[in-house]
C-alpha cells in the first residue's frame, strides 16, 4: 500500500469511525432528552386544552397517547444510556487519534510501516467499541451531527462525501418515497380534507 491509498483508507477509517461515534451520542441524547421533551409538549397541550375547546380533538388525543407511548418506548431504553455514552467517548478519542495519523502520514518524514500498524490498532479497537442495536432515527440524528457539528475536511481531502450517497440517510429517503407514494394514490382524498379545512376556517 503507497502513501496515497494509505491516506485514503485512514480517510475511510476516519468516516466510519467518526459517524459511529456521533451515532453512539444520538442515541445516547434521545434516550436522556427526547422523554422530558415529550413530557413537556403533552403537559402543555393539556393546559392549553382545557382553555381552548378546539384542542380537544380526537386528532389531538390519538397524537398526545402516540407520544406518551414513543417517550414509553425510549423509557425502556434508559438503562443502556450510560454505556452508549462511554462508546461514543471511546469512538471520538479514536477519531482524534486517526486525525493525527493522517499528519504524520502527510508529513514527509512519516514512517508509512509504522503508520499502518497504528491504524490496524485503531481498527480492531473500533471493532470492539460499538454497539450493535440503536434507537429508532438515530441514524437521521447521527448524520446531522456528524455533517454539520464535526469538522471534516481533512476527510473529505482523500475521501469525498457525496449528497445522496452519504449526507442524507437511506431510511429517509425511503421514507420520503414511501410519503411521495401514499400522497399520489390519496391526493384526491387530501385535496377534499383540505378543501373541508378551509372551508369550516371560512377561508372559501
Amino acid at each position: 500500500m503507497d502513501n496515497t491509498n494509505l491516506k485514503k483508507h485512514i480517510a475511510e477509517t476516519a468516516y466510519n469511525v467518526g459517524y459511529s461515534a456521533k451515532l453512539h451520542f444520538s442515541t445516547f441524547e434521545i434516550i436522556e432528552k427526547l422523554p422530558g421533551i415529550i413530557s413537556f409538549i403533552s403537559m402543555a397541550f393539556g393546559i392549553y386544552a382545557l382553555a381552548f375547546s378546539q384542542l380537544s380533538t380526537k386528532f389531538m388525543s390519538c397524537t398526545l397517547l402516540i407520544l406518551g407511548l414513543t417517550g414509553l418506548y425510549i423509557t425502556m431504553r434508559n438503562g443502556n444510556k450510560s454505556d452508549y455514552e462511554s462508546k461514543g467517548i471511546q469512538l471520538t478519542n479514536l477519531f482524534n487519534e486517526l486525525k493525527h495519523l493522517m499528519s504524520e502520514a502527510e508529513a514527509p518524514s512519516g514512517n508509512d510501516e509504522d503508520i499502518k500498524d497504528k491504524l490496524k490498532d485503531i481498527e480492531s479497537r473500533y471493532s470492539n467499541s460499538c454497539a450493535s442495536d440503536h434507537i429508532m432515527f438515530a441514524t437521521w440524528f447521527a448524520h446531522y451531527k456528524f455533517f454539520w457539528e464535526q469538522q471534516t475536511n481533512w476527510i473529505q481531502v482523500y475521501r469525498p462525501f457525496k449528497f445522496f450517497r452519504d449526507q442524507v440517510p437511506l431510511t429517509l429517503w425511503a421514507t420520503i418515497c414511501v410519503a411521495l407514494v401514499i400522497a399520489i394514490f390519496n391526493y384526491s382524498a387530501l385535496l377534499e380534507l383540505i378543501f373541508e379545512f378551509a372551508k369550516n376556517k371560512g377561508y372559501c
